[in-house]
């Protein structure tokens, strides 16, 4: 019944009303990912490596968006987060890849939208992230590649799995606000 009156709340808003609540809602999501990303509380990380926040919230709003939302995505928050580290390698393109491949994915056609799926659209996805950064590694050619993808190995399973088990956290808020912003859109 919450939900319904919250529904009705939001529907009797204006339409740019509308709109700047849910970008409000959406940049805080961001913002709070930001904010978290270097925190490393006890039983967030794995042999050193923390959850991806920016590439689960990449990954939560590419789901139900077009590749080339999803990449827009991903170089927004490749360059916030090249902003709050080194730009080199850079984190644009591992995050706009997982933007452009996670909406890629025929969910309607393979994949049942709930938390198994994302969290192994997350696994994936951080896999094939941190290997875009270890080719970048690769290619500066400043540590051997023995080096670089023994590391590799380490830091993309630890953080898949993280990443993959607190992809909910962010996703399950992230995709009930939308589709009610859908919804109230729609009616």
């Amino acid at each position: 019944m919450n939900n319904l009156s919250n529904l009705s709340n939001l529907s009797n808003l204006s339409p740019w009303v509308r709109q700047i609540v849910n970008w409000t809602v959406t940049v805080t999501s961001v913002m709070i990912c930001v904010m978290i990303l270097p925190i490393r509380l006890p039983g967030m990380e794995l042999l050193g490596i923390a959850p991806n926040w920016l590439l689960i919230w990449v990954v939560a709003w590419s789901i139900k968006r077009p590749a080339i939302q999803g990449a827009l995505a991903g170089l927004v928050l490749g360059l916030i987060q090249d902003g709050m580290t080194s730009p080199e390698p850079t984190h644009v393109l591992s995050l706009a890849l997982v933007g452009i491949l996670t909406a890629r994915i025929q969910k309607q056609r393979y994949i049942q939208e709930d938390f198994i799926s994302v969290a192994l659209i997350v696994f994936g996805m951080v896999v094939v992230g941190e290997t875009v950064t270890a080719i970048q590694y690769s290619l500066l050619g400043d540590r051997s590649l023995a080096t670089i993808w023994t590391d590799h190995q380490s830091i993309a399973l630890s953080s898949a799995i993280l990443s993959s088990l607190w992809a909910p956290v962010v996703y399950y808020p992230l995709n009930r606000w939308w589709e009610q912003m859908n919804l109230i859109e729609q009616s």
